[in-house]
């Protein structure tokens, strides 16, 4: 039986329509949902504005397409990402497709990569417009990704500056009554004859209606995290199993 783990993804990268600062926490959030093995960038590599790439591609092996553009306005990149897609596809080689664009131009091949059984994860800005997001299975904002900045503190002994990573990332988003509204329908959706929703299964279907829900886009690193501060449900930890294990379940208050 095939793991989360173990699906392989091919990532491909429109150089174009992405930044280049978080290349590393990219393939870091990848690896949650399995094995990059096709790891692909396409750019007119002759343009000065991609320049920023070059440094990093070597560093995170990523094979580099040249794609001249033949006309003025028009991106050949997309075309060219878009060919290698299918032809990917129809080696029968991968699980699912990351696509690393904040174009929604890529809208209708990740629809097609999703009727054809591929699990199909966006990373983009918080620019990208909702066609390409609500076309994944899950749309990532590369803004999250980001490391929280280290802060100074001060040792009151010697007063030696060090530093610690407690600090968090501010949030993209504010959680807005959509939001909530959201949580408790999806509770809804899943509760027994008691109120009581599996957080796991919850989530699940959070994604299903929002791919680009996200608790980190609202500065909590969990999702119990979140719903703790709505503080408009109840959370019961459920211990099972011989090894203590926790299951969180949670309802409307």
């Amino acid at each position: 039986m095939t793991t989360k783990n173990d699906l392989k993804f091919a990532v491909l990268i429109d150089a174009d329509n992405v930044p280049y600062a978080n290349v590393k926490e990219m393939f870091e959030e990848i690896a949650k949902y399995g094995t990059p093995t096709f790891k692909r960038i396409y750019a007119d590599w002759t343009k000065p504005t991609v320049s920023g790439w070059k440094n990093v591609l070597l560093e995170n092996a990523i094979t580099p397409i040249q794609q001249y553009s033949y006309s003025t306005g028009k991106n050949a990149s997309d075309s060219a990402l878009i060919i290698d897609a299918m032809d990917i596809l129809y080696t029968g080689k991968v699980d699912g497709f990351c696509i690393v664009s904040s174009d929604s131009d890529f809208t209708r091949l990740a629809t097609r990569l999703r009727e054809a059984g591929m699990k199909v994860i966006g990373i983009g800005e918080k620019k990208t417009l909702t066609p390409f997001i609500t076309a994944c299975d899950k749309f990532i904002y590369i803004e999250i990704l980001k490391k929280p900045d280290l802060e100074p503190i001060v040792e009151n002994s010697n007063k030696k500056t060090t530093k610690t990573a407690k600090a968090t990332n501010s949030p993209i988003s504010k959680i807005d009554p959509k939001i909530i509204k959201l949580l408790a329908d999806s509770i809804s959706d899943l509760e027994d004859e008691n109120g009581w929703a599996f957080l796991g299964e919850l989530g699940n279907l959070m994604l299903k209606k929002k791919p680009d829900f996200d608790p980190r886009n609202y500065g909590f690193p969990k999702m119990l995290a979140l719903i703790k501060n709505i503080n408009r449900f109840e959370i019961d930890e459920r211990e099972s199993g011989k090894n203590n294990i926790k299951h969180i379940y949670v309802r409307r208050k």
